[in-house]
Formats: structure tokens, sequence, C-alpha cells
């Protein structure tokens, strides 16, 4: 599992940020991309610079499938409102992201382990469906066989990362309430994030 996280997180060095602002990314160590010519400054065009812009937010979320983050996109634009907010704001609202923004697992990778194992429950339900959609007032739950797990007493006692004010926690209880859908200003990203540009790449 370790091995297979950092290989993700490498994600960073590729991309030139530290995505999720880990103490611990590769990204600290060697801030220029992986391979022989990774330190050369290569122009980006328009289309490259939509199509990072894409890469970055599906991997933020846990490297999402082109086909899942399609249909992000798909129903962003059908909403009503700016298209940006709205897939920011699909994206915040699945179970595996709310799992980890609340400090309940160390790395969104692990929050999707997390919920596919049926260590959580939504509203007092078990949900095992890392992309199930989480609307405001839910609350997710760790069960309370998996309470006294390591993992998830070394996450939640973290002081790497602060929870969001959209992410009501009781870190005794290892209760969240996901009080609102966030909007971009919202959102804690380490890392620029441009969803504008993800719109422009689809909408091509």
């Amino acid at each position: 599992m370790k091995s297979i996280v950092a290989a993700k997180k490498k994600n960073s060095r590729r991309y030139g940020e530290n995505l999720w602002g880990d103490a611990n990314s590769p990204y600290n160590k060697r801030s220029y991309r992986p391979g022989q010519h990774g330190q050369r400054k290569a122009k980006v065009t328009d289309y490259g610079q939509q199509l990072i812009a894409k890469q970055k937010l599906k991997v933020y979320y846990g490297n999402i499938s082109e086909k899942q983050f399609h249909k992000y996109y798909a129903e962003a634009i059908r909403r009503t409102g700016d298209s940006a907010e709205n897939l920011v704001g699909l994206l915040e609202s699945r179970l595996d992201n709310i799992v980890y923004k609340a400090k309940f697992a160390s790395t969104v990778f692990a929050a999707r382990q997390f919920v596919n194992h049926g260590h959580v429950t939504v509203n007092g339900k078990k949900v095992n469906i890392p992309s199930y959609m989480l609307k405001a007032g839910d609350v997710v739950e760790v069960r309370e066989k998996s309470k006294k797990l390591a993992c998830v007493l070394a996450a939640i006692e973290s002081q790497s990362r602060d929870w969001p004010e959209y992410v009501e926690v009781d870190a005794k209880k290892l209760t969240a309430k996901y009080t609102f859908v966030p909007k971009f200003q919202d959102i804690p990203y380490a890392a620029v994030m441009e969803p504008n540009l993800v719109v422009e790449f689809y909408s091509r």
C-alpha cells in the first residue's frame, strides 16, 4: 500500500507542485519533473495548460478515472451557475474526499481504501462506495469496530493539516458533518488548481 501511495504522490513532481501540501512529498526534495529531462523548462501551449489542469485535479481527488471525471464535467455544465464552481463542488462532495478532509485517513488514496473496506457510515448506514455523493447536512462516521484502528488514530491526531470550514468534525466521536458544498475559494488546495481550464479543455 505504501509503495502505491508513494508512486502516486510522484505526481507532485510531475506537475511541479506539492499537490496535497504533504511534508513528506517527493517534490520537497526534488522540485523538478521525474525523468532524464525533468529539469528542462518546456514551453506549454494553451492546450497543454488545460490538460495539466485537468490531470492535476483528477490526481488530487485520488486519480479519478477519465470516464468518471468526464461525468463530473457533464453534470457540472448541466447545472445552472458557474461550471467550474459546480465541478469542484461535485468533486468535494465525494465520500472518500470528505473522509480525507475529516482526517479519518492520512491520504485521499487511503480514504478510498478505507471506504471500500466498509469502515464508514453515512447518516447511520454503511456505505462502501468512495464516489458516493454527499449532500449538505450528511453525517459521516467511522464505524464503531474501526474507531480504534491505528491508522485512524494517527490521521485524526495529525497536525499537518486543518479541517476545512465545511466539514464539522467531532474528533472524539469520529463523526464529520458536511455542512455545505464549498465554493472554489473555500477549498484548501495546497497547489494551484484551475478548474476553469478544465472546463475549457472539455469544451474545445
